[in-house]
């Protein structure tokens, strides 16, 4: 009895390391924003269920992912085998045959569910090749009880001009409370993602239609002025080094009237568990000047498999479990339909408890939907995208840009010399791509 015991042991003992040598490892390159956090934490309901699957997490700074993303799969370096991209790099990085062709995403996966807008951004010749994790456009988030207190009300479609004037009429800095949060930190997804679309709505844009910068036109300097003088009077100190996640732990912690900023921050905001003034938040459309076009981008955050990965099919298993409906039902059993990922699918929106529980949902639908990236500009342009400009060279010279406004909001250079460098540097880069001679 005691050998037979002692086989069956060995037996077990032998099968459960079989299944150890047979697990595969993929490696995930992901942002360190709140839905990609709670992903991870999820992801042993992913395991459980695909025990021959093992993950192993790198979880970066946005600008950090970008650059290390960015080298590792130009260099076919193979770190990653699931990448967290956006919908600028997805259709450049499938052009050049850097991604695989998403087409194993599951027997239930829904391709035909995720909205439009969307699919369409992470998609070259009908073929998918990266699924939204979320997506998002841009906002208005704001304290009802300061707006109040200003003696203001609120339009659902509001002017800079508005912006503006509530945005010094509720500071108080006496007591750190800023009238405005806007990004400031150097980055072609941080600063420059920002003030692209406010340009977009001053009237400004990157190029004419012979691709001859124009950031020498008054419409950027009045974009640039109205930027500096406001977040001067009525944001907080240090604005310069400051993105998403600094804006989002000011707006949670009380210190901002406004917070003009991505749509799927409305979770974070009125999430009573991490939010100060999560009863006191209201929700508008991206501001605009009158001209036709709102200040608001378009935007997802989507898992991608990068062609020199030697495990796609493990990844895009998990591809598919990240971004499937299922995912958003197991985020809404866990913390409430109000914390799914939004953005991404028709039938979340059709949903009617997440519609009544989420009191952002409308507006960013409403904000996904009224982004334009084919024509994002109020004079005609020669390329696509809102907040960048879908060219293989923008990575680079986005960042660049960045820097210069970054200094002008610092107050280390003026508007009219960071204008002025900006338009020299871009102008020199695009003779050397090519585009202008």
């Amino acid at each position: 009895m005691k050998t037979i015991t002692g086989v069956l042991l060995s037996a077990v003992s032998i099968s459960l390391y079989s299944l150890s040598v047979a697990a595969e490892t993929i490696t995930i390159a992901t942002v360190n924003n709140g839905d990609m956090i709670r992903m991870q934490k999820l992801s042993g309901e992913f395991t459980a269920a695909n025990p021959d699957i093992e993950l192993d997490w790198v979880t970066l700074e946005e600008n950090i992912l970008r650059q290390r993303v960015t080298t590792d799969i130009a260099t076919k370096g193979g770190q990653y085998d699931v990448m967290t991209i956006g919908t600028y790099e997805v259709p450049i990085w499938a052009n050049q045959g850097w991604l695989f062709e998403l087409n194993n995403l599951g027997e239930n996966y829904d391709v035909d569910d995720i909205l439009p807008a969307i699919r369409d951004g992470l998609s070259v010749d009908g073929k998918l090749f990266a699924a939204p994790f979320y997506g998002e456009s841009s906002m208005v988030m704001y304290r009802t009880d300061l707006m109040e207190k200003a003696g203001l009300e609120m339009p659902d479609a509001p002017t800079w001009d508005f912006i503006a004037e509530a945005a010094r009429a509720m500071t108080d800095k006496d007591n750190e409370i800023y009238g405005i949060c806007l990004r400031g930190k150097a980055g072609w997804g941080e600063n420059t993602a920002f003030l692209t679309t406010m340009s977009n709505s001053f009237g400004a844009r990157w190029f004419d239609e012979n691709w001859i910068p124009q950031f020498d036109q008054p419409a950027w300097k009045e974009t640039l002025d109205f930027y500096v003088s406001l977040m001067n009077d009525a944001g907080p100190p240090g604005a310069s080094s400051n993105g998403f996640n600094e804006n989002l732990a000011l707006f949670q912690t009380g210190k901002c009237g406004m917070w003009i900023d991505a749509t799927v921050a409305g979770s974070f905001v009125t999430n009573e568990n991490d939010s100060t003034v999560a009863d006191k938040v209201g929700f508008a459309l991206a501001p605009d000047k009158g001209l036709g076009k709102r200040a608001n981008w378009l935007w997802a955050w989507s898992l991608a498999v990068p062609a020199g990965s030697q495990k796609a099919d493990a990844a895009q298993k998990f591809v598919g479990w990240a971004t499937s409906k299922e995912y958003l039902e197991l985020v809404a059993s866990q913390e409430g339909w109000k914390n799914v990922p939004p953005g991404t699918r028709k039938s979340l929106y059709e949903n009617e408890t997440y519609m009544a529980e989420a009191p952002f949902a409308a507006m960013t639908l409403e904000s996904i939907q009224n982004a334009d990236p084919t024509n994002p500009t109020v004079d005609p342009v020669p390329y696509v995208g809102v907040q960048f400009v879908a060219i293989p060279e923008f990575q680079g010279i986005g960042t660049t840009v960045g820097q210069m406004f970054s200094a002008a909001l610092a107050g280390t250079t003026s508007v009219d010399d960071a204008l002025a460098s900006v338009q020299s540097t871009v102008t020199r880069e695009m003779k050397r791509a090519g585009y202008i001679k």
